[in-house]
């Protein structure tokens, strides 16, 4: 994405924060692996460096920006990669106030001498976590700047981060198109193997098509294991009759892509894998006739809840409602984004969000698991189905592998 992107998400934040207040984001994570910097250090700047840290001051309504970054490392240089220059960081970040990170922490108790609060983003996940850079520094301004208030700036990501630009939607669409070509990849070579093995088709086409990393460790489940939501050991033997489900995707430029599909083994449906697998795709179909402006996720899952008892019923699967839950355990939808459950504002859905739909069906004792999962643009009526091209009934599947094995 160009500078002009991120100079919008900052004028975002910008317009969101209080008058005479700063807003101090670190790269943060200390790690090597680009992919692993703070997403919304990346949302603000388009950087990704281990180590800068970017400040935005809102002073009598007028946005100053500047960003530090580490000095050239001769060293780093010639083990890793030399880091950005001023000037890239410049053209990249659309910031051209550029300075040595050793002045930030000088330029910020300048700033904090003439305004009332500082955002820092917090988002602690345990009480047994170390302190955060920005718990850290929290404490220190509260001893030496103790009239200044300090406020959480992470809900004012969720906000902003939850509505997708025309540039950010471009980068999940080509996110989701090369998660297409791995699926491919996946059915193309699909047949009794371990189950890392059948992942490694996955693997290598979406890197040979670009991606720039994963949006998520991939599950291969084949089998029981299928029922295990977030099971990940994809160390098992797929057997001759059983199914498959993956859940995977690719991120283009930090995007993510989400899908989730369930394939037989040996390229053929059994009969009541086949009447399961279309009770969770057409309870999908539910859910997307469904999804609009101001429905909730939670009102969609009922939705979905309330189809699954009155099929499950009619297959004799279950008796009364409440034993959906036995067979459906999670919730149909999450934000996707920069993260794979994006950061977000939990309210009725709005233009511009993308949510995920995947209901599922896990009956263990049958070692039947499937999920459907498709990635899904909130549209001023309705929704778009962004992964509409992947394959996914019973028949399309059916035939892919029957003309790859030339059957």
């Amino acid at each position: 994405m160009d500078s002009k992107e991120f100079i919008t998400h900052r004028q975002n934040m910008f317009h969101l924060m209080e008058d005479n207040s700063a807003l101090l984001v670190f790269s943060n994570l200390h790690s090597e692996h680009k992919n692993e910097i703070h997403r919304n250090f990346y949302y603000l700047t388009g950087i990704l460096e281990e180590g800068d840290v970017v400040l935005l001051y809102k002073k009598n309504d007028k946005l100053n920006e500047m960003i530090f970054i580490p000095p050239y490392d001769e060293f780093k240089a010639k083990w890793v990669g030399a880091s950005l220059s001023a000037e890239e960081v410049k053209l990249r970040s659309g910031i051209f106030a550029v300075y040595d990170l050793d002045r930030w922490k000088s330029t910020i108790y300048r700033i904090l001498s003439e305004c009332k609060n500082l955002y820092l983003d917090f988002n602690r996940q345990s009480p047994d976590e170390n302190l955060t850079e920005e718990e850290v520094f929290a404490k220190e301004v509260q001893e030496k700047n103790p009239w200044i208030s300090i406020l959480n700036a992470h809900p004012l990501f969720a906000k902003v981060r939850t509505i997708k630009s025309k540039q950010e939607l471009n980068q999940m669409r080509k996110a989701i198109e090369i998660t297409q070509k791995g699926i491919e990849a996946i059915l193309s070579n699909i047949q009794p193997m371990m189950e890392y093995q059948l992942e490694s088709y996955f693997d290598q086409a979406i890197k040979y098509h670009g991606a720039t990393g994963y949006a998520f460790p991939t599950i291969a489940a084949s089998g029981k294991n299928g029922c295990c939501l977030h099971y990940q050991d994809n160390t098992s033997m797929m057997q001759d009759g059983d199914l498959v489900l993956f859940d995977l995707g690719a991120h283009y430029n930090m995007y993510c892509a989400d899908i989730s599909r369930t394939f037989p083994v040996n390229g053929k449906f059994t009969p009541r894998q086949k009447e399961i697998y279309e009770i969770v795709l057409h309870g999908q179909e539910e859910v997307f006739k469904a999804a609009k402006p101001g429905i909730t996720t939670k009102e969609l899952n009922q939705i979905l809840i309330k189809y699954f008892a009155k099929e499950l019923k009619r297959i004799g699967l279950i008796k009364e409602d409440s034993e959906v839950s036995k067979y459906y355990y999670h919730g149909v939808s999450h934000h996707i984004g920069l993260d794979c459950h994006d950061l977000c504002e939990y309210t009725p859905l709005q233009l511009g969000s993308v949510i995920s739909n995947e209901p599922g069906l896990y009956i263990a004792e049958e070692n039947i698991g499937i999920r459907i999962e498709d990635d899904v643009l909130i549209t001023e009526t309705g929704c778009e189905n962004l992964s509409k091209d992947i394959i996914k009934t019973v028949e399309e599947i059916e035939a892919f592998i029957a003309q790859r094995k030339g059957n």
